[in-house]
């Protein structure tokens, strides 16, 4: 099984990055994971939407280039489809039973996702109602990926 999350911007704060780094060790025995990042497109100073769309699409083609043939994508998506662990859970061991064994997650910048990755997207999906910044995004998802797993596994949680 192989984890990729592939987002705009750069974890620059050490908590999240032990954060991350705790959830990666921990999913390393269910799949190897890997954290592909890319930089934030310029926008200039009061953007107009136009100059925005713009920063989406060329964010967008960066992480694309990034997602394999035949890749399972998932979308971090303020309008994406909220669910339980649980609900993730069982969506990702449907996709892993009907062959899937790579997951791509992808996580756009401050101004949010292009209409170019909601289309790649096989799932959009929601971490809540809440506001996060992207980089938060990455932390919370590592945890989610990893809960998904030991549900998937009948394990508990806690160590």
């Amino acid at each position: 099984m192989k984890f990729s999350v592939i987002g705009i911007g750069k974890i620059k704060e050490k908590w999240m990055k032990a954060g991350i780094a705790e959830y990666t060790k921990r999913l390393s025995g269910m799949g190897r994971v890997e954290f592909i990042e890319q930089g934030e497109e310029r926008v200039p100073d009061n953007p107009s939407p136009a100059d925005i769309t713009k920063a989406l699409d060329r964010e967008a083609e960066k992480l694309l280039k990034y997602v394999p043939e035949g890749a399972c994508v998932i979308l971090l998506d303020t309008k994406g489809k909220e669910m339980s662990s649980e609900d993730f859970s069982h969506w990702m061991e449907k996709k892993m039973v009907t062959g899937s064994s790579h997951f791509c997650f992808l996580i756009g910048g401050p101004y949010g996702n292009s209409d170019l990755l909601r289309k790649r997207a096989q799932l959009r999906f929601c971490l809540g109602q809440i506001t996060l910044t992207h980089q938060m995004a990455r932390l919370i998802l590592t945890e989610q990926i990893y809960r998904a797993m030991k549900i998937m596994r009948h394990e508990p949680y806690h160590l």
